[in-house]
């Protein structure tokens, strides 16, 4: 028996005026997704405890069934993992985006962000810019003084890691959530450290704004990257061994780092498939090639796409559409293909993480729906995938659940 986790970040949304009142979902074409749901178990979730803010980090815990309330010390931490980062007692870590200021003249707490990504940076211009950031005399000696080192990452995301610093009660907010907005109300507070992050923040801009690669990028049409955003603190994280509970090694196919440093700090493989970009551009078949390899070794494989939340984040429709017809067509279908073509049974969990709105571009706590479909069984609930399906059917209060479900060590 094999076991496959499918994750479209974000693809789950709420009814659109532009889509007729459809959602997102409903207005895409996705065969192989809605066969499984046909013949599988639909229901809806709960990935996102109440009183946790929605994200990637809370929800795909729980889906790896390692309980938020238990478990989560904070996103960057478990990016860090992902990275070799080794965190010390008295360590802080966040992520470091690089983002992008509307070209306004005001003072620094009236700017309003227009990308939490940079355009999507590629990650030549981003580790240079960011190098370069941190090694400036009228950066580093500050960002020195606050015991402040950053590691370089993939495309905008970046992690900085703070020694003997002490966060308790800091207020950091995610970029993403908050595109469009003015940044003042959104500055990091609540301790004196976030007085250090505002300050580094605050320079940044002023080192970034007019630096000769985002005066290339901004005569070329993209967007500048001339800030950095301090947010998803955390510190050192430990999880339970998937193994060990769920009796399957295996591996966790994604271009998020988030998503490996959950997987190897529950004792599984982190795959990296390097013309993947955590994009609706990444390559599908290259992380299809990848999940395979994985199941021909072990017994369970994540497979995680981005580009259903980054459209979002983006407010970029067409392109949310796009991805989750691709992660049918091209990552759903040839992997239960495969699995069928060589007589392997499988039981395969398909969710969205949490919904992610059109909207406003944020991220939302709501239930999502999943499908949990098994090969040796042919009725199922004879639906189409959907939120408003998801609802008809069973409801898993706790995400953290799902595993069990997906395991066979519970049933709903």
């Amino acid at each position: 028996m094999k076991y496959i986790l499918v994750i479209g970040d974000g693809m789950a949304d709420h009814p659109l005026d532009t889509l007729g009142g459809r959602t997102p979902l409903e207005a895409s074409k996705k065969d192989a997704i809605d066969d499984l749901a046909r013949h599988g178990i639909l229901g809806s979730v709960r990935n996102v405890p109440e009183g946790f803010a929605p994200g990637s980090d809370t929800a795909i815990m729980s889906i790896f069934g390692c309980s938020p309330r238990k478990y989560f010390f904070g996103r960057a931490p478990l990016e860090a993992a992902a990275s070799g980062i080794q965190l010390a007692p008295g360590d802080a870590c966040y992520r470091c985006n690089m983002v992008t200021y509307a070209d306004e003249d005001v003072p620094f707490e009236h700017k309003h962000i227009l990308s939490h990504s940079a355009g999507s940076i590629e990650g030549r211009e981003s580790d240079e810019l960011v190098t370069m950031l941190f090694h400036h005399p009228d950066f580093r000696p500050l960002a020195e003084q606050a015991g402040m080192v950053i590691h370089k990452g993939s495309s905008f995301r970046h992690l900085a890691v703070q020694s003997h610093v002490d966060i308790r009660g800091i207020k950091l907010a995610p970029p993403h959530d908050h595109l469009g907005e003015e940044i003042g109300p959104i500055l990091p507070t609540g301790c004196p450290n976030a007085d250090v992050l505002r300050e580094l923040m605050r320079r940044a801009f002023d080192i970034l704004d007019q630096h000769p690669i985002n005066a290339a990028r901004r005569a070329a049409g993209k967007l500048p990257a001339n800030g950095v955003w301090f947010w998803a603190e955390g510190t050192a994280a430990a999880l339970p061994n998937f193994p060990e509970h769920y009796g399957s090694d295996g591996g966790v196919v994604s271009a998020v780092p988030l998503c490996h440093g959950i997987g190897i700090l529950t004792g599984l493989e982190a795959v990296t498939v390097p013309t993947a970009t955590g994009e609706w551009d990444t390559d599908y078949a290259a992380k299809v090639a990848a999940a395979l390899d994985v199941l021909k070794r072990h017994d369970f494989v994540a497979l995680h796409l981005e580009g259903p939340d980054e459209a979002t984040h983006n407010h970029d429709l067409e392109h949310k559409i796009y991805s989750i017809e691709r992660l049918s067509a091209d990552v759903v279908a040839p992997v239960t293909e495969a699995l069928r073509a060589v007589g392997e049974d499988f039981r395969l969990l398909l969710l969205s993480d949490h919904m992610t709105y059109m909207a406003n571009g944020a991220h939302g706590a709501d239930p999502v729906p999943f499908v949990l479909y098994d090969s040796r069984v042919t009725e199922g609930s004879g639906l189409p995938y959907s939120e408003a399906n998801g609802r008809k059917g069973p409801y898993v209060d706790d995400g953290a659940e799902l595993m069990d479900l997906l395991f066979e060590l519970k049933k709903l």
